[in-house]
This record gives structure tokens, sequence and C-alpha cells, in this order.
């Protein structure tokens, strides 16, 4: 069977419940529901033999409603062919299924969306914060959080204050400096004056 084949019997094992086909560069997209999502993503695996999850993640469309798109990138090792699947979140719902039983590599990448986005995934084994401390209340990649970050109360684990825009805790300085030492440098806010 051909890439080609593979894709176009997705699309008829589904009919209705794809929502969408998108081509663009030679890369499929189908934009399915997020009710859809794990029995199609299990079809993928089982029957499409899509064994591979590349990557998950998430995009913020700030402004339009559904607010949210989850996005799932498959491979097929033995044939070689990549698919994506797309789906849209409203910011009400802002939950979508687990799929860590079906691709035991989601777990992290879920973890990661949780954290930075405040998308739930439903029946997920062990949701919780992965990169922010627990408790923190924001969600930095949320296009509605601001770039300087925002004050919080954990003295104990990071400095509480809000970033600067300029010099601020990873940023280089001009110089005529070499590359190398021109990296950027870790700095306290508090030593900066």
């Amino acid at each position: 069977m051909t890439g080609a084949e593979l894709l176009n019997s997705l699309g008829r094992l589904f009919g209705e419940k794809i929502l969408g086909r998108i081509e663009f560069r030679g890369e499929t997209t189908f934009v399915i529901a997020p009710q859809d999502l794990r029995e199609i993503a299990k079809c993928c695996r089982d029957e499409l033999s899509f064994n591979y999850l590349l990557d998950i993640s998430s995009v913020d469309n700030f402004g339009n409603d559904p607010r949210f798109e989850v996005v799932y990138e498959l491979y097929s090792l033995t044939l070689a062919v990549h698919l994506r699947l797309k789906l849209a979140v409203s910011e009400e719902v802002c939950a979508v299924e687990t799929v860590s039983d079906i691709w035991p590599t989601a777990d992290w990448h879920e973890r990661e969306i949780y954290d930075m986005m405040g998308i739930k995934f439903n029946n997920h084994p062990d949701l919780r914060r992965i990169l922010m401390w627990d408790g923190y209340p924001f969600f930095p990649l949320r296009k509605d959080f601001p770039l300087e970050g925002k004050p919080s109360e954990m003295p104990d684990v990071a400095f509480s204050q809000a970033a600067p825009m300029e010099g601020g805790p990873f940023v280089t300085m001009p110089s005529t400096a070499t590359t190398k030492d021109r990296e950027p440098r870790s700095r306290r806010p508090d030593l900066n004056e």
C-alpha cells in the first residue's frame, strides 16, 4: 500500500467523521472532532500502522472560537508516511481525551500542553505540571500571557518578580566580544543594578 492509498483509506473508513482534509506541501492534515479522537487514533495505530507519535502540540487562536487546537503528528515507520490530526477545543471545555494508553509517548506531551496552555487531558494517568511548579496559576504559552511574565508568590522556587524586557535573566548584551563570550548568561534581577 502506498502512502496516498493509506491516507485515502482513512478518509473512506471514517467518512463524515473527517471534518476536513488539508494537503499542503506534500503533507496531509485531517481535521476531526474531539469526541472522535480516540476511535480514529486507535484505528490509525492498529489498522493503518501509524505506530509512532512524533509530537502533540497546541495552538492558541486567541480571539477566535473555538480558541484552541490540539495537533497530533503521526508517522508510520513501516510505510514512511506522515499524518497530522487536528482538532479544535473551546475555551469553555478546554479538555480532550488522553491518547497516552494508545501511544505511551503522549504522556509527557500531554503534560507539557496542560502545563503551558491549560488544556486538560481526561483520563491521563498522571496529569500534573511538568515545567512550572504546582500551584502556579497561569499558563505561559497562552497569547494573553504577557511577555514579561506575571508576578507570583513562590520565592523559594523561582524569583517572584516579572522579568524585565531589557537585560532580563537570559539576555545577551551588545558588545565587541566573540559569539561565545556574548552567549546569554543567567543573571538574577537584583544583581543587574
